[in-house]
């Protein structure tokens, strides 16, 4: 024993050791930062420490400088291409959630009935929104709707509430990549959460005040009489630019054919594009304006002249596939190149921003500005992200490539809060500028339902950051972030209730009728509401509640706790991908934090 300790080697822990360092400070079952290891009481969201343990430049020779250099540039050309290639593959996945969902998108806004109930529309533009992918989409089928008076303005500020919930999902199914690592997930998870719990607030807020007084309506109106409207404008298309080239050699589709069919003037039975355009009227033969040894079309002014209809050049131009064979060809292929891209992009951000360069990264992004103009930061934070949406023209792309940002720890959650919101603005701003490119039929019904968007979010920022009290978004996001790193499946879960189980549900009750709605709907929202004000009773003020309700120790265990549902679907998961073994996590957590070891009388 005396030998194995000479010479200021440490051994390496084993797990006994492992487990009484673990409880000895009471963090038994999750894993946290080193400094919270070390005192027990600091924030698990506090950004880590990005060391670089690699040689310093002035201890390289010329040739390791070099090598340096190039390695650096090797590594930034493939974080530039992994993104790109991240970007394309998000555009491919809309793609394939439309072929997969178009008609079912279709046929839900058909039923003007169903349509003029608030919660219904509202959980309508939430399931059109995830299964197109696209928030441009959908407002585009409401401005349609709402033109062709199939769709009051009123009926429609709900549909668009509901726009603005969906969007969402996206930066969640990207956090879902880096579940591999528990605080990368937790600060992943709840950069993602934050954008839909703000969304969800705003909507509980201002969906029952607009069903009784209709402020955003109003406010749309009266900002269309106050606008001198001049037709014309035009969003830009930066990024469209870029990735067209390489999207649209994989699949083209007809966008307008979801807007005819939920108008009831679809045409074509897919949305996969054979023809990309025309060429002019020509006629085969000679003619006197041709020359004699013309053989091919030459054209003719009196004769019966036919438009030569141009094939498209991609994969599925002349498939006999159906758009639901493509659509989960597409999502599939899509769903693996954005994981493997994402993954890519996490590991190139983990070796490249270390030591100074992840000092000076984080400098720029979470600088404050000086005493007493501090609270500016957020605002401007707000401007960025609107002016960063406005200028790529989707918010879908500028809150996934936040995330794994957020993730590796480069930027803060209380930092991401305001650059959401401002991508939020982004996007309403361009739908804005694309509604006054609109015929002269829809300028109006377009520019109101952007106006009614804009003015939600809006109304969302005064709410939910004006006052620092009330960013409540924050601190749910960080509960939400420390449950899923414990219990990986309750992010699943999340997304499946959030987007689907829940909308689906209000769906059909709303089929039902209002009264049905609100005899099973009204029960539970209230349960739900009381169970949250108990909770924050019991923390904050329990003396006033009864005696039974000051703690929920009479209730069932699977009713107050997840660890039997966590217990059950880890005998469910051969793969232990739910809940990975904690001895494994705690032994590797140790090994990298010696220091811990050396502060305990073992």
């Amino acid at each position: 024993m005396p030998n194995s300790l000479t010479g200021g080697q440490a051994p390496r822990p084993t797990l006994d050791t492992v487990g009484l360092v673990n409880r000895s400070l009471g963090n038994a079952g999750t894993s946290s930062s080193a400094p919270a290891l070390e005192e027990g009481d600091m924030d698990p969201w506090a950004l880590p420490q990005l060391k670089d343990t690699g040689q310093s430049w002035k201890e390289l020779s010329v040739a390791g400088r070099l090598l340096r250099v190039a390695i650096g540039f090797l590594k930034a050309c493939g974080l530039l291409g992994s993104l790109y290639i991240f970007i394309c593959s998000l555009d491919i996945l809309s793609s394939a959630f439309q072929l997969l969902g178009s008609e079912v998108a279709g046929d839900i806004f058909k039923d003007s009935v169903v349509l003029s109930n608030p919660v219904a529309g509202l959980v309508i533009g939430v399931l059109v929104t995830v299964l197109v992918q696209s928030s441009s989409t959908s407002s585009s089928i409401v401005v349609s709707m709402v033109a062709s008076k199939l769709l009051t303005v009123r009926a429609s500020v709900p549909i668009i509430m509901g726009v603005n919930v969906g969007t969402s999902i996206t930066s969640t199914l990207v956090s879902m990549a880096q579940s591999g690592d528990r605080d990368e997930f937790r600060r992943a998870f709840g950069g993602s959460a934050v954008h839909g719990i703000f969304n969800w607030l705003t909507v509980l807020i201002l969906l029952p005040l607009e069903s009784a007084v209709a402020p955003l309506e109003t406010l749309s109106t009266l900002a269309l009489d106050a606008a001198s409207l001049q037709p014309g404008g035009h969003a830009p298309d930066i990024l469209k630019v870029l990735t067209r080239p390489l999207t649209h050699l994989i699949v083209q589709l007809d966008t307008d054919a979801i807007t005819s069919s939920a108008t009831g003037n679809a045409t074509n039975s897919s949305l996969i594009k054979r023809w990309c355009g025309t060429r002019g009227p020509t006629t085969t033969g000679n003619s006197s304006n041709c020359g004699a040894a013309t053989l091919g079309p030459c054209p003719e002014r009196n004769s019966s002249a036919t438009m030569e209809q141009l094939p498209c050049h991609h994969l599925f131009a002349g498939t006999t596939l159906t758009d639901l064979a493509v659509g989960f060809i597409l999502l599939a292929a899509s769903l693996l190149v954005l994981c493997t891209c994402l993954i890519l992009i996490v590991k190139l951000l983990n070796s490249m921003l270390r030591g100074r360069v992840a000092q000076a990264v984080r400098t720029v992004i979470n600088a404050d500005f000086p005493f007493p103009f501090g609270w500016l930061s957020g605002y401007l934070a707000i401007l960025v992200g609107a002016g960063l949406t406005f200028v790529l023209q989707s918010s879908s792309v500028f809150t996934a490539a936040i995330v794994p940002l957020l993730g590796v720890g480069v930027i803060s959650l209380e930092r991401v809060y305001p650059l959401l919101l401002g991508s939020n603005i982004g996007t309403t701003t361009t739908a804005l500028l694309a509604a006054l490119a609109s015929p002269s039929n829809t300028l109006l019904s377009a520019i109101q339902v952007a106006l009614i968007h804009f003015f939600f979010n809006l109304a969302g920022i005064l709410l939910w950051y004006m006052v620092p009290v009330l960013r409540l978004p924050i601190p749910l996001a960080k509960r939400f972030g420390d449950l899923t790193a414990r219990y990986r499946w309750v992010a699943v879960a999340y997304l499946l209730l959030s987007f689907l189980l829940l909308p689906l549900a209000a769906f059909g009750l709303s089929l039902a009728g209002d009264t049905v709605l609100a005899a099973v709907g009204g029960p539970l929202v209230a349960l739900v509401l009381l169970v949250a004000l108990v909770n924050v009773l019991q923390r904050q003020r329990p003396a006033w509640l009864p005696r039974p309700l000051r703690s929920w120790a009479w209730l069932p265990l699977w009713l107050r706790s997840l660890e039997p549902w966590d217990r059950l679907l880890s005998r469910c998961c051969p793969c232990r991908a739910c809940s990975p073994p904690q001895a494994a996590a705690k032994e590797a957590h140790c090994y990298d934090n010696p220091e811990i070891l050396a502060s305990q009388q073992l």
